[in-house]
């Protein structure tokens, strides 16, 4: 079964769950276990979102998502530019002329 794909929103909150049971004196484990995570993902997203405000974190997630965005739109663009420089060079694969 695939693990769950929290949204921005659902691991922030998470997160406060998880900063009420620790200020009652219980473990990080305990917590963990509490709001049904690893505590490995409990470091990653306290790393990630830790003191975020739940607009922020989606504003964050969108600006990643329209960063890779432009970085692929950046990518295909070089690649056609270096097309259009081999082009120009004349340096394609032409086939052998023939004698006689």
């Amino acid at each position: 079964m695939p693990a769950k794909k929290h949204r921005p929103e659902e691991i922030i909150g998470k997160l406060r769950e998880a900063e009420v049971v620790l200020a009652q004196g219980a473990t990080t484990a305990e917590a963990c276990r509490r709001i049904a995570i690893s505590e490995q993902t409990y470091y990653r997203w306290r790393k990630e979102y830790g003191g975020l405000k739940t607009d922020q974190a989606r504003r964050m997630k969108d600006l990643e998502k329209e960063n890779a965005r432009l970085r692929r739109a950046i990518s295909d663009l070089t690649l056609d530019k270096l097309i259009l420089q081999e082009a120009a060079r004349g340096n394609f694969c032409r086939p052998p002329q023939r004698s006689g």
